[in-house]
């Protein structure tokens, strides 16, 4: 390596120059003292960079609406084996998300010895493949990576309108899906990860009242009479609920863009790690309160908040989880901006207006599909085994082993694997278990089992079904006075009455007959 490109100078954060070797990447975002441009209170509330904005950032993406399924999830899997895979599945995901930090090192290191310029542009996790791997991993990594934020961003949406159900009901979800979606397009007015700072740390603080308030109700109110905890009971659930918490653990498909708004990315190493070890402080006690305390009645009900008798702690919860899922719903997005942009030239441009104006565009499917699909839990174990799987557990692992499978590549890697867990050996056994577990429990098992729940719940209430999971209305007075004999009762499944079949129940029923004769 010559001397030309072993160092390079860089300012740091309070301007000073410093020089750094070649992996240690000039920071382009936080340019020659822009800062000094800027007022204390919006760099305060506004320009985030710092290991501590990074933390916040990974805490509060990691654990949004999820946490209202996971005791949904714990009813299908059993107390035992839902502690077992949130640990399980924290570790992986830690470890995946340390994976894609490296990779972006190496491939930053590598383009800033070229000269690259990355003032006015904000690297993606589709270019670290493109520039290690080549353009057919770029493209892979391409498509896994905006589907499943497209339909995380839907998930989010989702969320909303099935949370502010449980304080306003006079409207039904899917309107309360046309309000939260118009409400969340207003995010394309936040222009990177940078500003996130201020909406970071109160997210997490809103998701940590949240998941206490679940925990401490739970136990205040008690078990309700009768209660059963026969989980797990059925293959199908077990591995839809296995897939939820695969879901949960895999919100790193923007650790990419978060490190990108960095001032020190190489500080990242062990941020995913520690937010992962806050977010079990906040998923193990609330899941498996509210699993002590309603057991079997979780199995239909996918949002823990439905079970919880309403108080002011509760609507405090709910609006809290509002704010917090607008929020979640920014970091999903934004990465689909940014890809946007690049597709229609506007990346690098300087008015926050015209970039705005061009994101509008992306937020149209999520509002679509979310209207099309609202069936909250259910969706969450469909995007975990089918697209979570690939993107952030699968695809890092092979990339990696791929990336450094040569002598000369290990040799120069700007960060080896740390000695505790055996260096490239350790490495390499760490990543084809996660690759091997994850094809065949999280996709092959977990991908069979949530999209026969995900199909089931389209038969049971069909596409664009205007309240998923709502209560029966009150029985309906005769005219002479009384209710007579009218009930609106529960089906066996202690589900609403199905509606009448949609379009899609016959497209769907049609299909498997045919298949079935076909021998299919």
């Amino acid at each position: 390596m010559s001397s030309e490109a072993s160092s390079v100078v860089v300012a740091d954060e309070n301007g000073a120059a410093e020089t750094v070797g070649v992996g240690r990447y000039v920071e382009m975002e936080k340019d020659q003292e822009s800062s000094a441009a800027k007022s204390r209170l919006s760099g305060l509330l506004w320009h985030g960079g710092s290991a501590y904005d990074a933390w916040f950032s990974c805490a509060s993406n990691q654990v949004a609406q999820v946490l209202l399924t996971l005791p949904y999830s714990f009813s299908q899997l059993g107390m035992l084996s839902g502690i077992l895979f949130q640990l399980l599945y924290g570790l992986m995901g830690s470890w995946t998300a340390y994976l894609i930090s490296v990779l972006y090192v190496e491939y930053r290191a590598r383009k800033e010895r070229e000269k690259a310029d990355f003032r006015n542009h904000v690297i993606q996790w589709f270019e670290v493949l493109d520039g290690l791997l080549g353009r057919h991993w770029r493209n892979v990594g391409l498509a896994f990576n905006c589907t499943f934020l497209l339909f995380g961003s839907v998930i989010q949406l989702i969320a909303c309108a099935s949370n502010i159900y449980y304080i306003n009901d006079k409207l039904d979800k899917r309107t309360w899906t046309y309000i939260f979606g118009a409400c969340c397009a207003t995010t394309v007015f936040i222009p990177s990860f940078h500003n996130y700072r201020i909406w970071s740390f109160l997210g997490l603080v809103m998701t940590t009242y949240t998941a206490w308030y679940l925990a401490v109700a739970s136990l205040i109110h008690g078990q309700v009479d009768g209660v059963k905890h026969s989980g797990p009971t059925k293959m199908v659930l077990y591995f839809t609920g296995a897939t939820n918490i695969l879901y949960t653990f895999g919100g790193h498909a923007v650790t990419v863009e978060i490190m990108h708004a960095m001032w020190r990315p190489q500080k990242f190493k062990a941020i995913y790690l520690m937010a992962t070890l806050y977010v079990l402080t906040l998923t193990l006690p609330s899941a498996a309160s509210v699993y002590w305390a309603f057991g079997d009645q979780l199995l239909t009900r996918s949002n823990a908040l439905a079970l919880l008798p309403r108080t002011a702690f509760r609507d405090a919860a709910v609006v809290l989880m509002l704010a917090h899922q607008f929020i979640t719903f920014g970091f999903a997005c934004t990465p689909l901006y940014f890809v946007w942009e690049k597709l229609v030239g506007l990346h690098d441009c300087r008015s926050l207006c015209r970039r705005a104006a061009a994101r509008l565009p992306v937020v149209v499917p999520i509002w679509f599909l979310a209207i099309i699909f609202p069936f909250f839990g259910p969706i969450n174990s469909a995007v975990g085994s089918l697209l979570v799987s690939f993107t952030v557990y699968i695809i890092p692992a092979l990339a990696h082993m791929i990336t450094f499978r040569s002598a000369t590549a290990r040799e120069n890697a700007m960060e080896p694997p740390p000695r505790l867990l055996g260096r490239w050996t350790g490495a390499y056994m760490i990543n084809a278990f996660v690759v091997a577990w994850v094809l065949v429990v999280g996709f092959g098992f977990g991908g069979w089992a949530s999209m026969t729940n995900f199909v089931r719940q389209i038969d049971t209430f069909g596409l664009f079904t205007k309240c998923y999971q709502c209560p029966p209305p009150p029985p309906l007075p005769f005219p002479g006075g009384g209710l007579g004999n009218i009930t609106m009762p529960f089906n066996g499944d202690g589900l609403p009455p199905t509606p009448a079949p949609s379009p899609a129940h016959y497209f769907f029923r049609h299909h498997r007959h045919h298949s079935h004769h076909r021998g299919l």
